[in-house]
């Protein structure tokens, strides 16, 4: 069973876009780094544009390489996040793009050795019906996990808050998801369990760990109400983590809460 350390920040994987964000994007692995931390994650780092130059992705390769951190995750294009969107998975008519993206993605994980990619599912949109709306989305959800097979990467699926349009709001949902890609032969596809998300959505957290810990791809926590660190709300992160291991996680937590960069990490010993 893994020991976890739960102050230590090295514990943890840092999450570079709810964190840290008064540094510009290609600032923030080395604030990362000057933190305490040695492993990051972002959400897709380019402003919402799915085709980012090779110049743009050299930079944004070079910002982790110069603060010696590693990638840990990284989402696949999202859309335009600060208008609303929470993914592209899932709609019609974004399938170009997408496919396009999916090979910046792979490209990236190369280069860098990250493995875990995060694959926001997309509103219920306007004029288009559900059932369209998750064929689309199993397509890709497979064309995405076919392609990060190819460096033995994973893609993730998880449930939200936050936003009425999202159908993804239980663990169950994002588990039924990845249980229909599954079907189609594909193997390297998890849910990613966000303790926050969770918790607000109404999920029973503890209940979901029991049965599905071993199963988790990925965990991100976050403290609840308020997302902010461990300790500013009512959640017992510091159970449920431990409660994932014994159960038979073997992956990494990630911290994606919000909170300014002055008293972020107060909470941690280091």
């Amino acid at each position: 069973m893994t020991t976890f350390d739960f102050t230590n920040a090295d514990s943890y994987i840092l999450n570079c876009s709810t964190l840290l964000t008064e540094l510009p994007v290609m600032e923030r692995a080395q604030a990362a780094k000057d933190a305490g931390f040695s492993q990051v994650e972002f959400w897709w780092p380019f402003d919402g544009n799915p085709r980012p130059t090779s110049a743009e992705v050299d930079e944004f390769i070079a910002s982790l390489d110069k603060a010696g951190v590693e990638l840990r995750g990284l989402n696949f294009w999202a859309g335009n996040m600060a208008a609303g969107d929470r993914g592209m998975v899932s709609i019609k008519g974004a399938e170009a793009d997408f496919a396009a993206n999916v090979e910046i993605v792979v490209e990236i994980g190369r280069r860098t050795g990250c493995r875990a990619f995060n694959a926001l599912y997309g509103l219920r949109t306007e004029g288009q019906a559900p059932e369209e709306q998750d064929e689309v989305g199993l397509e890709n959800l497979k064309f995405a996990a076919d392609a990060v097979a190819a460096i033995e990467g994973t893609v993730l699926v998880e449930p939200v808050s936050g936003a009425d349009d999202y159908p993804l709001k239980r663990a169950s949902d994002a588990a039924e998801v990845v249980q229909r890609v599954r079907a189609q032969g594909v193997a390297n596809i998890a849910v990613l369990a966000d303790f926050f998300h969770m918790s607000i959505n109404g999920d029973d957290v503890a209940a979901v760990i029991e049965a599905d810990a071993a199963k988790f791809g990925h965990i991100q926590i976050a403290d609840a109400a308020g997302r902010g660190a461990p300790g500013t709300g009512e959640l017992p992160l510091q159970d449920w983590i431990d409660r994932s291991y014994e159960l038979g996680y073997t992956g990494s937590i990630a911290l994606e809460y919000k909170q300014d960069r002055a008293t972020a990490f107060e909470w941690l010993a280091n």
